[in-house]
């Protein structure tokens, strides 16, 4: 009876508020409906629709540039930044706040103080570029095609360094030091005691770092929707602001639902990807 008092009512919670719209998307996926009329079923029109239109390849597109920054940019940039900072034994609390201070931050805040930082006049980096000489690469980051994703995607990136520093710094702490004091002693530097010992050991957790990336890429929405709402002309649009846009601005819903299962299937092709290729690697370990 004690079980079923607190677990009944989370089951409930979990039901009405995850599976049934998750079931409710997945009808609706396949009609046409504005949201006030009846759903028509038109079967696999809208998922034809989708595959057809090259503003939702484009989010695709924008999603994938989400993930490979994070895999390939972020990620290194924080093990190294772990690395370095398991090294210093002074203010390491002072350092760890300041470097999780941005997570815990809401996305509302973190974009809105960007975009402040990407002002094309009063913002802080053309001001700095300025003031070093360097007026010429001053610029409209949002505005700006040839800008505008990668001052989104570096922001993301702001906003998320920290959780994953303390991330990989529990890990760092979890290496028995009986490891590295042998490596020491045969003369290991400290540079090949990280390359050869420490980056090993944290191949899980750069593994659940990696998985997160690509579900949090996946699902990204308010950083975008923030600073750029997917402009300019759409460039910086992604799955999850093309959706809203098509359900809450142009009411078609039933394609938008359409667009949500979408980005179901697409983040559990990429994980499952992603988790055979892992488990290929550690086969060819052992």
């Amino acid at each position: 009876m004690a079980y079923a008092i607190f677990t009944v009512p989370t089951l409930l919670f979990l039901v009405i508020f995850f599976y049934s719209p998750m079931l409710m998307s997945l009808r609706y996926g396949f009609t046409a409906w504005n949201g006030i009329l009846p759903a028509k079923w038109n079967g696999l029109d809208n998922f034809t629709q989708a595959f057809q239109d090259k503003y939702f390849w484009i989010a695709v597109r924008n999603n994938l540039y989400f993930i490979a920054f994070s895999i390939g940019v972020q990620i290194p940039f924080i093990v190294c930044l772990a690395l370095v900072l398991s090294k210093i034994r002074r203010w390491t609390g002072f350092y760890k706040t300041m470097i999780f201070l941005p997570t815990i931050l809401s996305t509302a805040v973190v974009g809105v103080l960007w975009g402040f930082i990407y002002h094309p006049e009063a913002g802080l980096l053309n001001q700095l570029l300025e003031a070093a000489g360097l007026g010429a690469w001053k610029h409209t980051w949002l505005a700006d095609e040839s800008t505008a994703m990668i001052s989104v995607l570096v922001t993301n990136a702001w906003q998320w360094v920290g959780f994953y520093v303390i991330l990989v710094l529990s890990a760092i702490y979890a290496i028995p030091v009986t490891i590295l004091e042998a490596a020491e002693m045969d003369g290991a530097s400290s540079s090949r005691q990280a390359w050869s010992i420490t980056l090993p050991l944290l191949r899980p957790v750069i593994i659940v770092m990696i998985l997160l990336s690509i579900t949090g890429a996946m699902k990204a929405l308010d950083i975008v929707f923030v600073m750029t709402g997917g402009n300019p002309y759409g460039i910086t649009e992604v799955m999850a602001t093309y959706m809203y846009k098509k359900a809450y601005r142009i009411g078609e819903y039933g394609y938008a639902n359409a667009v949500a299962l979408l980005i179901l299937l697409f983040t559990g092709v990429l994980t499952s990807v992603f988790g055979w290729l892992t488990a290929k690697q550690e086969e060819a370990r052992f």
